[in-house]
């Protein structure tokens, strides 16, 4: 813990880099990806500060909408209608705890509320259980997401208006390699 305080004395030692960041935000994406700590949107995507608004859930799981109020649904929403993100980017990642324990049907008695928040990520990704990557499974579990996404009321205005566009990527936590999917070919290709 030690460096973690230390980086964040020395940060605050600069100010001026940070003052025009009390007149607002204007995020150019939302990017929704899993809470894992290998997965740092801003180290990912070289963004600043300002520049991209984030929403982390365990399993990068966008869960459906509903009219009942959720964390997920107000950030997605307030991304959209008041900082008006023109991109979207779902980002899952290679050696998904949350993706594998779906796909492998561990037993998660042990942590019930992680246990309760998986079954929002149906239907089960489907995948190899033996893949330490779960490579397939976490692609077909970002595509869920995405049109999961598409059914916010929010975001299908957007989309219909032509305001929006929505992104697919996949991590490589051990390469650092992003591939985005293409709807043309169905497929997870570099970037």
């Amino acid at each position: 813990m030690q460096p973690l305080i230390d980086h964040a004395r020395a940060h605050g030692q600069r100010p001026e880099e940070f003052a025009p960041l009390a007149h607002g935000q204007s995020p150019q994406a939302l990017f929704i990806t899993c809470s894992d700590s290998r997965v740092v949107p801003a180290l990912i995507t070289g963004a600043r500060p300002g520049e991209l608004f984030e929403l982390r859930t365990a399993g990068n799981i966008v869960p459906a909408y509903a009219s009942r109020p959720t964390s997920e649904a107000a950030t997605i929403e307030y991304a959209v209608e008041v900082l008006g993100v023109t991109d979207v980017v779902v980002c899952g990642h290679s050696h998904c705890g949350a993706v594998g324990a779906l796909v492998r049907g561990d037993d998660l008695t042990a942590v019930p509320a992680v246990r309760d928040w998986l079954t929002h990520a149906t239907p089960r990704p489907e995948g190899a259980a033996e893949d330490p990557a779960v490579t397939d499974a976490v692609q077909s579990h970002i595509l869920t997401q995405l049109l999961r996404l598409r059914a916010y009321p929010c975001v299908a205005d957007k989309l219909t208006d032509g305001q929006l566009r929505l992104h697919a990527w996949y991590y490589e936590v051990h390469t650092g390699a992003v591939r985005e999917h293409r709807p043309d070919t169905g497929t997870f290709e570099a970037l």
